[in-house]
């Protein structure tokens, strides 16, 4: 965070103050002190120093283009302005992270002045160099020479590569600057002990994926000697974002042997990306390298088969390294392969001799010809199994439903509301329960679950979580097919139901009525566990 920039992240600061991180440390961030002024008169720097604390962040101009056309100023007052502000933090006792924004085009414009620029955040006493990539423009092999460039100039820490059993090699580093967790000090308190200035810094590199090089770039760095990589979970950030430390910690450990956290850690690197997902309020990317549902999904029936015999077939780590797991997509391509492995891994003892094997692949191939389509749907397809074998569970029956919808005219603007009446049956007794709905989805959602709640309580906890429709033949007009999947959610647990109809409601129906009736599923007695079933999804 930038203390001083906006009242939020003041605010964040002070309340660090107060709960202390145990498991992490924060690193304030600002510029470099303003042209012309000297450090302790730039409120920027104060801040920083007001915020507590023990890391800092200190960017500054390595372009020259930057600092004539951006700052307005002289090659050599920028050089002053990267020299004093590092010196005047180390003498109020903080230690320096130095960032060298939009380094590469800096270097590949000047050369020589660039490199001024890192010697003068290294003889201020910077312990850490971080090359970066602003514009995000410059490809691994650019990365690699111009990194080696500059430890050769700078004489710099680098990471020691020895060979190992690994298939890409072994790393053995030497001790970075310490930067374990500690208490954030007080801001009116300065260390006693502030140590001299590192002679040898250690290099670090910021990557941009506007070219989808960022964890590649990082990757070239960390082999020719960088120790440190600046990057995000999931790689958020703006415009393309930043180098994804979910591609990059597992490639560094796996592949090219370098020890960044403990194994228990890196088993929950799927769980960590799917939690910051969640806080940040966008759809985790089931196609993400590592840690995506798809990571380890398997398809076609020859895959399957041979991954079935030997996993290394196609997959180039094992998923439960990183807190994945392998999947069994089943699809219109599926082979029998497909249907024992994805039976298995729901809990159904199927042989392949079993004739309901056939039946499956059968009702599989006739429906994702009408339109359905189950790789995202598994709660519906292990209802479909179920089925087939004999023991599906219908804990209601539906009678009929009807969906009336107006449209009212507000202050603004025109708005719908939507009431569903819908008659079920439940232990031969008829229930006929009306609701309201800000949609016809809504409305029937509301009503059916109204309707089943005395008979089945747990259903006050589901909720729907997510609704997505495609058009299946849109060349056919109002009259298309269309496809519907609803994600259902019981707080715990998320898991996915499709539905196909060219009436929108019709398909819309059917996904929610196998949405309940998979929760309710979750929470019987029922012939098989569901704990470990891939129809789930941790919420």
């Amino acid at each position: 965070g930038w203390p001083g920039a906006n009242p939020k992240d003041v605010q964040f600061f002070w309340k660090l103050k107060e709960e202390p991180l145990k498991q992490a440390e924060v690193v304030a961030f600002c510029s470099t002190r303003r042209p012309n002024m000297s450090a302790a008169e730039d409120r920027m720097l104060q801040a920083i120093l007001a915020a507590g604390t023990r890391w800092v962040t200190i960017f500054g101009k390595s372009w020259d283009l930057h600092v004539t056309e951006g700052l307005k100023t002289s090659l050599e007052e920028n050089l002053a302005m990267i020299r004093d502000t590092i010196e005047y933090l180390r003498s109020q006792g903080r230690r320096v992270i130095y960032d060298a924004e939009h380094w590469f085009d800096g270097y590949k414009a000047n050369r020589d002045y660039a490199l001024k620029t890192l010697r003068a955040a290294k003889d201020a006493g910077a312990e850490w160099l971080v090359l970066c990539d602003t514009n995000g423009g410059t490809l691994p092999d650019q990365v690699s020479q111009i990194v080696r460039d500059v430890i050769k100039e700078l004489n710099v820490k680098r990471l020691n590569v020895e060979g190992s059993n690994l298939p890409y090699g072994n790393a053995k580093g030497e001790q970075p600057a310490n930067l374990q967790p500690a208490n954030l000090q007080p801001a009116n308190l300065q260390p006693a002990n502030l140590q001299p200035p590192n002679l040898q810094p250690m290099l670090g590199i910021h990557t941009h994926n506007d070219s989808d090089t960022a964890v590649a770039n990082a990757l070239a760095a960390v082999s020719e000697g960088a120790c440190m990589v600046q990057g995000t979970i999931n790689g958020y950030g703006e415009r393309c974002g930043n180098a994804n430390l979910c591609s990059v910690i597992p490639n560094l450990q796996l592949k090219l042997g370098y020890s960044c956290i403990e194994d228990n850690q890196l088993a929950r690197l799927t769980q960590a990306s799917r939690l910051i997902s969640e806080i940040v309020n966008l759809a985790p990317n089931d196609h993400a390298a590592f840690v995506g549902r798809s990571a380890f999904a398997h398809k076609g029936g020859i895959h399957v088969s041979a991954v079935a015999k030997n996993p290394l077939t196609y997959e180039h780590i094992q998923p439960e390294q990183i807190g994945n797991q392998r999947r069994i997509v089943i699809s219109d391509q599926s082979g029998l392969s497909n249907v024992l492995a994805k039976a298995r891994s729901f809990g159904h003892d199927l042989d392949k001799k079993d004739p309901a094997c056939r039946e499956i692949l059968e009702r599989l191939k006739d429906l994702e010809n009408e339109g359905y389509q189950f790789e995202a749907a598994e709660a519906s397809f292990d209802l479909l199994m179920r089925d087939a074998l004999g023991y599906r569970e219908h804990p209601f029956e539906l009678k009929g439903c009807q969906i009336h919808c107006d449209m009212l005219q507000g202050v603004r603007k025109p708005y719908s509301n939507s009431v569903a009446t819908i008659k079920v049956s439940v232990n031969n007794q008829d229930i006929l329960e009306v609701a309201e709905g800000n949609g016809p989805v809504s409305a029937l959602d509301a009503a059916l679950r109204k309707a089943l709640v005395n008979f089945y309580p747990e259903i006050a906890a589901f909720h729907l979580t997510d609704y997505k429709v495609r058009i299946l033949d849109g060349a056919a007009g109002t009259s298309a097919k269309t496809r519907v999947l609803v994600e259902s959610s019981n707080g715990e647990q998320r898991w996915t139901t499709v539905g196909v109809s060219s009436n929108i409601l019709e398909a819309s129906y059917e996904a929610v009525v196998e949405g309940i009736e998979y929760g309710l599923l979750l929470e019987s007695s029922a012939k098989t566990p569901l704990s470990n079933s891939p129809a789930l999804k941790e919420r």
